[in-house]
Order: C-alpha cells, then structure tokens, then sequence
C-alpha cells in the first residue's frame, strides 16, 4: 500500500517540528515539573489539587512554551555548524524555512506570556527574563570559552526555580536535588562540545575542545561528573525512599559512563556516551515518583 505524497510530507513535516522544538524534552520537562511538585517541593499536595491548580499548570506550559521556542531560536544560530555536525538532522529541520522558525519562535514567546499573565506581573517579568537570557545565549554566548557550558546548564534548571518560587520551597533538599542535576548537565552539555567539535572549529566556537584539546575537556567533564557525587551523598542520606537507589547506583553507573569517555575517540562514541547521560537523567526524573515508595 502507498501512502499519497502529500501524506508523506505531512508527516516529515510533522518530524521536522517534533525535532525542532525538541518534543521529547519538552514532554519531559513537563513530567519533571510535576513529579517535582508532587513529591520534592509539596509532598502534602494530593494529585488532584495539583492538577487541578491553574495557575501552576500556566507556570508548567510556560515554561514549556519558552523552552521550545528557545530550542528553535538555538536550531536558527546552529544552522551553518549543523550541516557539518548533524547533516541528516539539518536536513530534517529545515523542511520548514527559516522564516517560518522565526514566526514560531515569536509566537510561542508571546502565548508564553500570556499564561504568565495569568500568574501574576512577576511571572511576566520572570519569563520575559528567560526569553531574553535564552536569545542571549543563542546569539552571543553560545561561543564564549567555558561561560557558554555554565550559561546552559542554568538555563536547562531554569523552569524548575520557576515552580520552586511558586511553591515557595527553599529547603536544603531542593538544593541538593538543583546541584546534582546542574552538574550532571553541565557535563553532558561539554560531551556536546566533543561531539561538535568539527562545526564548532570551522565556525569558531571558542568551546573547551576547540581553545584546549580533547584530554583536556574530558579531564573537565570528569571533575563536573565527581562534583555531582557530593550532592549525591547527602541525597543518600535523605529520606528519599526507592529513589536512593538511583542516588546510590548512580556512582558506579557514572564511573563506568567515564571510563568509556576517557577511552573514546570519534564523534559516535561521544554521541553514545551523552545518550548514556541523557538516559540516567531520565531515570532521575522518573524515580522521583518513587520517594515515598518502601519495600
């Protein structure tokens, strides 16, 4: 059976937006928000409450809103180094032109505000800010040596100090839980760089890779990796139900993923291994539901 073209090209370009706005992030930072609501920042919160709370669900879609728009204005910076890096991948996302990602972009900022406008005016000003630290970053400095890792990796926990001031949780906890997952994204982010670093030094990134060498930036992702073990430890000493396990495999889990690293040496190997992070993150995510869970 043959599908019609004009079926077929629906469908990529339904592909095309889903990888654009990074769909599979943005579902999971939803999933994150909430878990993390429910059961880090209000545990005495039921379900329904919480789903059943407007003005969070404006914060969570937002956020959502935001962070898809800012996956589109960094796709828009990254075009040129994309088709040497990911040249399937550019392809796929360029099926829409960049003049339709810059509308999307507009209007998925715009809805943004308006369900912070709904929250309070300190929600517009809160959003309005990460807008702007998104585009800074996208624009400018996304090719500054090492602040363009650390600017991300903010970036990427961002949504989260959003429901934290909503909440109004600022428990030692939630600290610790912040600085794990920073690092940890901190990390991944650098793996980024090895991956990229072919694009990044033909258009002149100033990345770890490019301005050190290779030895030296997985030297880097290996102490951002060992720093995450300090939270960890007073994570382990929590009250945190099944979800110490995660804590507590996570050390030799992360070991092993850093010996791959330091032993690896083409772009598949650092794609493989920021797949490795990006899976145990997501295991971190979904293990948050089981804090209140014994055998």
């Amino acid at each position: 059976m043959f599908f019609p073209r004009s079926f077929k090209q629906n469908i990529l370009k339904s592909l095309s937006l889903f990888s654009i706005v990074r769909g599979y992030n943005i579902i999971i930072l939803i999933i994150a928000q909430y878990l993390t609501a429910k059961y880090i920042l209000a545990p005495e919160l039921n379900w329904v409450k919480l789903i059943l709370d407007f003005k969070f669900f404006c914060i969570v879609i937002a956020s959502a809103l935001t962070s898809s728009a800012g996956y589109i204005i960094n796709n828009f910076y990254d075009a040129a180094k994309d088709q040497i890096n990911r040249p399937q991948k550019y392809v796929l996302e360029n099926l829409f032109s960049r003049k339709l990602q810059l509308l999307l972009y507009i209007l998925l900022n715009m809805f943004a505000l308006i369900f912070a406008s709904v929250i309070s005016f300190h929600a517009i000003l809160f959003f309005l800010f990460y807008i702007f630290a998104i585009w800074i970053y996208s624009n400018t400095i996304k090719r500054l040596f090492w602040l363009s890792n650390l600017f991300s990796a903010i970036l990427m926990i961002f949504p989260f100090w959003g429901i934290t001031l909503y909440i109004k949780n600022f428990e030692t906890i939630i600290f610790y839980h912040a600085t794990y997952l920073f690092f940890l994204i901190l990390a991944r982010d650098i793996i980024k760089d090895l991956e990229n670093l072919k694009g990044d030094w033909v258009h002149r990134y100033n990345t770890l890779p490019v301005v050190f060498n290779v030895r030296i930036t997985k030297s880097i992702i290996i102490l951002s990796v060992l720093l995450c073990f300090i939270p960890n430890y007073y994570l382990i000493k929590e009250p945190l139900g099944l979800m110490q396990y995660y804590f507590k495999s996570g050390v030799p889990f992360l070991i092993i993923v850093l010996i791959f690293l330091w032993y690896s040496k083409d772009q598949k190997a650092y794609l493989y291994i920021h797949n490795l992070i990006k899976f145990w993150i997501l295991a971190g995510v979904l293990s948050i539901g089981l804090i209140y869970q014994n055998f």
